[in-house]
């Protein structure tokens, strides 16, 4: 098996004909906080869905360590945009956790004991274990992302693909969201998360894509957060990007 979690070659993914990644070459290596950054239509989230065959790709390979992602799919962990889920499906956020636990267990075995204690193991480290039985359509916007963070706990994965993980939580959701996120990059995982926010970017990920339609650039934050890589990546449309992205020197 190979070592690197996510190898992207020649990825071009379109709508309708007309191009929304182009031609796009990714390699994330293993045990990284990795922030996927661009400008609104710039494919970040195509891309992530693209890696997990939720969309078609027009041409390109993509791997995780080393092979389809349909022969990785136990190793690999999904947040979704929490606007792509249906939150009033009727179930508790116990249950929604132990959905984590199914790939482990296969289609026939039902979850028992040790994935119920497991699922609320999970619930415990994002501080949501008094929510277990609460309905997920009762819970705040930040909590339900808590939820389903914990679910993609459960799976027990190695590398973790997140849509937008801070968006419409409030700010000890978030603070609590990349502190976990960091523990898990610490133990050896890879995260990868489609991020928007230019100035926590730099404190929060050691590893970035820049992406525009083509991949810009990509590399650890040191060497690629820099004044020259932004502004290609958003078309010279901002202004005084040394001070609102803190770009490195």
């Amino acid at each position: 098996m190979s070592d690197v979690p996510l190898s992207i070659n020649d990825l071009t993914v379109a709508y309708q004909e007309k191009p929304v990644l182009w031609d796009i070459d990714l390699q994330v290596p293993a045990g990284v906080l990795a922030a996927i950054i661009g400008p609104n239509g710039a494919g970040k989230s195509t891309l992530i869905k693209a890696t997990l065959g939720l969309l078609p790709a027009a041409a390109g390979t993509i791997s995780m360590f080393g092979k389809p992602y349909r022969d990785q799919r136990l190793l690999v962990g999904y947040v979704p945009q929490r606007s792509s889920v249906d939150w009033d499906f009727p179930t508790d956020a116990l249950d929604v956790v132990m959905m984590g636990t199914y790939g482990q267990l296969g289609w026939i075995k039902r979850p028992g004991k040790q994935q119920r204690e497991q699922a609320m193991h999970c619930l415990e480290q994002v501080g949501m274990a008094d929510f277990a039985h609460r309905q997920i359509s009762q819970l705040s916007g930040g909590q339900q992302q808590r939820v389903f963070l914990a679910r993609a706990l459960a799976q027990n994965a190695q590398l973790y693909l997140m849509d937008e993980p801070f968006v419409g939580v409030d700010a000890l959701t978030e603070r609590a969201i990349v502190l976990l996120l960091q523990e898990l990059r610490n133990q050896g995982k890879t995260v990868i998360c489609v991020h928007h926010d230019l100035e926590s970017a730099p404190a929060y990920f050691d590893w970035v894509a820049l992406l525009n339609v083509r991949m810009i650039a990509a590399g650890p934050m040191a060497t690629t957060w820099t004044t020259e890589n932004i502004t290609r990546t958003y078309g010279g449309r901002m202004h005084a990007l040394s001070d609102v992205a803190k770009v490195s020197a």
